[in-house]
């Protein structure tokens, strides 16, 4: 895959306010023929996330229509699972319903935060959503006890099919922990339900890696495409890929992205969270965080070339 990079398209505010900075783990749905939403996490101040969206031109995506005034979703009340801050994981219509399954954190004493997956319902076309349930739909459990994050969600063949980070550790760096994770999958009959997964993606230790999550999945043609993002211990924060045939046996070859930090700018340190949308119109982009995961916004690039 060739992309071809079009620039930053968001830039968050900086006026204090609940999206004062950041947009993080843009997820694109096509609302409509001339509409592209692009939900993400906008930081407080302090650097809370919630849930909003910018609405762009699906015919030029540098076009920015409306931004959402007020938060899509909120955080959760003291003491729940997502009462310091919320990111996407994945939009998935269902019926006349749009499910977005989202990531809560939630800050603890012994270690950095605790993170798991949450399911709110929009039925109003997305423009706000309702928690299904106040705790988590996919919580702590053996396979996942620091991190058990949703990222990734196709509903076909009758059932949800579903790609997740799991974590089960720290890593020091400088004196600082920061989480280990990885990728496995699941799947449900109804969205809301889930049981223990499977490890399908690791991290590449001799890469210096020791986190490996954000997992957006897709198809191309007759294979399923995962891009994800990878942590190394010496700072690099970067998209990769790996193919498959089920979405459940993978090979990964980062060398098949077709996308590259750029030589300077807002995506010359880090390219990250990369999410595929293909519009009605027969087009294809990536929109993706660059520097700082995402502190300066949020770009797009455009799918030039798929002949590998």
């Amino acid at each position: 895959m060739i992309w071809e990079k079009k620039g930053l398209i968001y830039s968050p505010p900086g006026d204090g306010s609940w999206k004062d900075n950041s947009a993080l783990t843009p997820t694109a749905i096509q609302l409509n023929e001339s509409v592209i939403r692009v939900y993400a996490s906008f930081r407080d101040s302090k650097g809370v996330g919630r849930i909003g969206f910018v609405d762009v031109n699906s015919a030029n995506p540098e076009e920015i229509l409306d931004v959402s005034a007020e938060p899509a979703l909120d955080i959760g009340e003291p003491g729940m699972f997502d009462d310091n801050g919320v990111i996407l994981g994945d939009i998935v219509r269902v019926n006349e319903s749009i499910y977005m399954y989202y990531v809560g954190f939630q800050l603890v004493n012994k270690v950095k935060f605790l993170a798991y997956s949450g399911l709110a319902i929009s039925n109003d076309g997305g423009n706000r959503f309702k928690r299904y349930s106040c705790v988590p739909v996919m919580d702590r459990s053996d396979e996942a006890k620091y991190i058990r994050a949703i990222h990734s969600v196709l509903h076909e063949d009758g059932k949800f099919k579903c790609w997740y980070a799991t974590g089960n550790g720290w890593q020091s760096i400088k004196g600082k922990d920061y989480p280990q994770y990885d990728i496995n999958y699941v799947e449900s009959q109804d969205g809301i339900f889930f049981s223990k997964g499977k490890k399908v993606v690791e991290n590449d230790m001799e890469n210096g890696e020791y986190r490996i999550g954000r997992p957006r999945v897709y198809r191309h043609n007759d294979k399923y495409v995962m891009n994800f993002t990878y942590g190394t211990i010496d700072g690099r924060y970067i998209a990769g890929q790996a193919l498959s045939q089920d979405g459940v046996s993978w090979a990964r070859d980062d060398t098949k992205l077709g996308i590259e930090l750029s030589e300077e700018g807002w995506d010359s340190q880090h390219l990250c969270y990369p999410c595929v949308v293909k519009t009605t119109q027969g087009r294809t982009f990536m929109f993706y965080n660059g520097n700082d995961m995402g502190f300066q916004g949020f770009g797009y690039a455009e799918l030039k070339d798929s002949s590998s």
